[in-house]
């Protein structure tokens, strides 16, 4: 009789336990989807977004529930637990929603509802990559974030590849310099102010990227008004 009610006061303990752990997790969650929501409204706001976007958190990360219907997905901006787990602040999230709402507000545009939009982006991918990142500048600026955010977010999540001739994508080094360009020539203000000066993430990308830095340079010295060919 003893060994029965041990039993049963095991399995309650075990499962009070778990409804605790699992209470704890949606409100973890519900916390993460609430400073999103925040900092996507603000961004949404701040940039003057007519058209309807939708921040989803999803930590399983099960794209399949998300791909149901691809012409609403385009119009959500989902941020998984892997991409959220290089976020460190507000900024680097406010980078991150910038790039999606960008995307998301392009498949209202166009013909066809948004469809030749997206053909556009697909015949020119590489491209694309880098007019988004300075847009995503330009939303953060304006909603009153720090872009170097920016910088230090696809420093830590973007790995570099060996080259990019063959990729639809530029290599993040690349990326990371025209980003750099651009704050420098339109925003000097963050860079003269600059709080991410110490930040072990921001030194490294100075490190980094000492070569392409000095190409910038060479191009303002001698004022030259042709695109740098970044590595």
């Amino acid at each position: 009789m003893w060994k029965s009610l041990f039993i049963i006061c095991v399995l309650l303990f075990t499962q009070s336990c778990t409804m605790a752990l699992d209470e704890a997790q949606i409100a973890k969650e519900q916390s993460i989807q609430n400073r999103i929501d925040d900092i996507g409204a603000r961004l949404l706001n701040a940039n003057k977004i007519e058209n309807r976007v939708v921040f989803v958190y999803d930590e399983a990360e099960k794209k399949s529930r998300l791909q149901i219907d691809p012409a609403v997905t385009r119009r959500q901006i989902v941020l998984y637990k892997g991409d959220y787990n290089f976020i460190e602040n507000d900024d680097e999230l406010a980078a991150y929603l910038a790039r999606g709402i960008l995307l998301a507000s392009k498949s209202y545009r166009g013909l066809f509802n948004g469809y030749l939009s997206a053909f556009e982006l697909k015949a020119a991918p590489k491209k694309f990559e880098l007019v988004a990142d300075k847009r995503a500048v330009d939303f953060m600026v304006n909603a009153g974030y720090h872009p170097v955010g920016l910088i230090t977010y696809i420093q830590k999540s973007c790995p570099q590849k060996r080259f990019d001739r063959f990729s639809n994508k530029n290599l993040a080094s690349k990326r990371l310099a025209h980003i750099y360009e651009y704050i420098y020539t339109k925003y000097p203000y963050f860079l003269a102010n600059n709080p991410y000066f110490k930040n072990e993430h921001y030194q490294n990308f100075l490190l980094t990227s000492m070569e392409n830095r000095r190409k910038l340079q060479e191009k303002i010295k001698s004022g030259s008004k042709e695109e740098v060919d970044y590595e």
